[in-house]
């Protein structure tokens, strides 16, 4: 099958001077990229070339007001050994959903998964057979026109890359409820993956570190009263035998793991609830010893077991139960992901192979 994208190869890839054994996050990229311009009103036709630095404007306006947002996804290896997508369409729509936040231009969903798939076909060697690796995947969008005014650009750049990844925690996490730094308030653009949501949350992580832990919890910018999310992931915790979880509330971000995790709850008849948790209820409950588990969920983080959480002046510590809840949920999951289990939500995107002429 051919490609509807051109596709322009690398003449040296990097491959064979990888170590896939000892990958740091984040700092090793696969060969190719894609690529797509919007400009007089609509977006070029997306190309695939080689991985490469870009040029630009100093006056480009993303660089000054901020038009920037980006999504993280992953493709995995099935047990056939072909690379998969995990609700890819889920990913393209929340896209728009942040584009729509900063005034920015949709991108095709239809076409932003077949460039995904395009994509990943042509680096599907990076993604290695080490346990638990995958290829994940950064699509971004930012404000490529070079002006300065307060306004909304009317040029945009698409780009999408590809890194092999290994584990994000190879250790349990440790948490720290902020009580003076804000992540996002209602009405703001905490529901958005926004680089500057990002950009926000460096200072409170670095002070969390500073204080020996390894993550802030994030409490709502009105009271300080209600639990939100974690940097890199959303949270939930297992309350008499209860998964519960946030609610959305338009400062929370709409994780697409965090949704999975839900309906496989449904699915294996484990109670789960989406509610306002209040930093009060999460103290009185760890005193009661009424607090079984916490995990966080992420497209990154997968599903990472919280070994410790500071709330307030209340420490509190977990044992990582072999036969917990969130080890059953990440379990299913994987198998999910990798075919190991019945799909029976259609959630796998098979990547054809050899869509290359």
């Amino acid at each position: 099958m051919e490609s509807k994208f051109h596709i322009t190869k690398t003449n040296h890839s990097r491959i064979n001077e990888t170590d896939f054994e000892n990958l740091k996050f984040g700092t090793v990229f696969s060969d190719h990229m894609f690529e797509a311009d919007f400009k007089d009103g609509e977006w070029s036709k997306g190309v695939i070339r080689p991985l490469e630095n870009l040029s630009f404007h100093p006056a480009m306006v993303a660089l000054h007001y901020g038009q920037s947002i980006f999504e993280g996804m992953k493709a995995f290896k099935n047990v056939d050994g072909e690379p998969v997508l995990f609700r890819p369409e889920l990913h393209a729509q929340r896209l728009n959903k942040s584009a729509a936040r900063l005034c920015m231009p949709d991108f095709p969903e239809q076409e932003f998964v077949e460039a995904l798939k395009a994509l990943v076909d042509v680096d599907r060697k990076w993604i290695s057979d080490v346990e638990g690796a995958s290829l994940y995947i950064r699509p971004f969008m930012f404000a490529s026109e070079s002006f300065l005014g307060v306004r909304a650009a009317t040029e945009y750049k698409l780009l999408i890359f590809t890194m092999p990844v290994n584990k994000y925690y190879d250790h349990p996490v440790s948490l720290i409820a902020e009580e003076k730094y804000v992540r996002a308030a209602e009405g703001g653009v905490g529901e958005a993956k926004a680089s500057g949501n990002y950009a926000a949350s460096l200072l409170p992580a670095k002070l969390a570190k500073e204080k020996g832990f390894d993550q802030a919890l994030w409490l709502d910018g009105k009271e300080f009263k209600y639990i939100q999310e974690v940097g890199t992931m959303n949270i939930f915790f297992v309350i008499d035998g209860v998964v519960v979880t946030p609610a959305t509330d338009g400062a929370i971000l709409k994780g697409i793991t965090r949704k999975s995790l839900i309906e496989i709850c449904k699915d294996m008849d484990i109670s789960v609830e989406e509610r306002k948790i209040s930093i009060d209820e999460l103290i009185e409950a760890g005193k009661d010893g009424k607090i079984d588990e916490v995990f966080g969920a992420g497209t990154a983080a997968v599903v990472s077991h919280v070994n410790r959480m500071k709330l307030r002046d209340y420490e509190i510590n977990f044992e990582i139960k072999e036969d917990g809840i969130s080890k059953k949920l990440k379990k299913q999951l994987t198998n999910i992901r990798t075919g190991k289990v019945e799909d029976k939500f259609n959630w796998v995107v098979p990547v054809p192979s050899a869509i290359l002429v």
